[in-house]
């Protein structure tokens, strides 16, 4: 992994000590609401070695941009051309990231990507993948698809990203009981619950996996 390094000194009697801390880079890329990024900054707010270094939205009104203000970060917004013609690759490249982070973001992935960020690009997916995945599957969409088929649990998956919708290799799943009285607004609020728990702390573990 590519790794910035933060100046440290230890004051040891007459002598001081210079440490290099390697630390990690986050980008955070999202679509609309945003309250899963903002629950990641709020997570790596102090953290020391880890740190969210971008975040950016195809969606110039998303509520992420106002979200993550108050952590002193600025959203960058971006347009199809960018995204498909390499220019936001070589912005986020001058970012160095270990870990690009989808988190409601709702356009497909290229080959181009995941041929400069390997096994770099992760995304969270409100259901126990592979049931309720593909295009067209996120949100109340997937919610409703479980009431309709009377499932009687739901969950979370967090996954790297491939060239297909919602099928690279399962990091990480998290399940939730459904009631039969359960409506599409009360699972939703069940699966965010496991979003909000969870999702730092596999980004967290990812990061820390080589230390």
């Amino acid at each position: 992994m590519k790794c910035i390094y933060r100046n440290t000194y230890l004051n040891l009697g007459n002598h001081c000590v210079f440490l290099l801390q390697m630390t990690k880079r986050i980008i955070l890329i999202a679509s609309g609401n945003g309250s899963n990024v903002e629950n990641i900054c709020g997570f790596f707010e102090k953290d020391q070695k880890i740190f969210v270094v971008g975040v950016y939205t195809n969606n110039p009104k998303a509520k992420v941009i106002d979200r993550v203000f108050r952590f002193g970060i600025k959203t960058k917004v971006f347009d199809k051309k960018a995204f498909t013609n390499g220019e936001l690759i070589d912005i986020i490249k001058k970012q160095n990231p270990d870990l690009i982070v989808l988190a409601g973001f709702l356009w497909k992935i290229g080959s181009d990507w995941l041929n400069e960020f390997p096994y770099k690009i992760i995304n969270i997916h409100p259901a126990l993948l592979p049931k309720y995945g593909g295009k067209g599957m996120y949100g109340k969409h997937v919610h409703r698809a479980v009431k309709n088929n009377n499932d009687k649990e739901t969950g979370i998956t967090i996954h790297y990203v491939n060239e297909s919708y919602d099928e690279g290799a399962i990091i990480f799943q998290s399940r939730v009981k459904i009631k039969n009285e359960d409506s599409i607004d009360t699972i939703a609020s069940k699966v965010h619950e496991l979003e909000y728990a969870n999702f730092p702390k596999v980004i967290h573990r990812l990061l820390n996996r080589d230390n």
